[in-house]
């Protein structure tokens, strides 16, 4: 493998984390000027974004993900993808995925066995 090959993969990942969090702020922002939102949904925060590599999709990771998140961001989507087409300098922009944050699940089921385990030892 030459330098410069691991170099471009190097940009490349590079850029695709910064296009990542690019989307991120823009779609926590965008959440934070939707009226009523909070209401709705609860507090949730957008806690990361994947992009595919040829910008077509791209899914947004949520902290909480019970049905009512899952209809006020469905029916945000349009206002926040026009928002990234207007803030983000992309080829086009990527058609969004709403899901829930694994690591927030996993860290909750961590969370139940430490209490667990520290009730038995108690």
């Amino acid at each position: 493998m030459s330098s410069w090959s691991s170099r471009g993969r190097m940009r490349t990942f590079s850029r695709m984390a910064r296009v990542n969090e690019l989307l991120r702020e823009i779609i926590a922002e965008e959440v934070e000027r939707i009226p009523d939102f909070d209401e709705i949904a609860g507090i949730v925060t957008v806690t990361g974004v994947e992009v595919s590599a040829d910008l077509d999709h791209a899914t947004v990771y949520v902290s909480s993900f019970s049905d009512e998140v899952m209809e006020a961001f469905e029916a945000a989507r349009s206002d926040i993808q026009y928002a990234i087409s207007r803030q983000a300098k992309l080829k086009r922009t990527p058609r969004l995925a709403f899901r829930a944050d694994p690591a927030i699940e996993e860290g909750e089921k961590v969370e139940s066995l430490l209490r667990r385990m520290h009730s038995v030892d108690g």
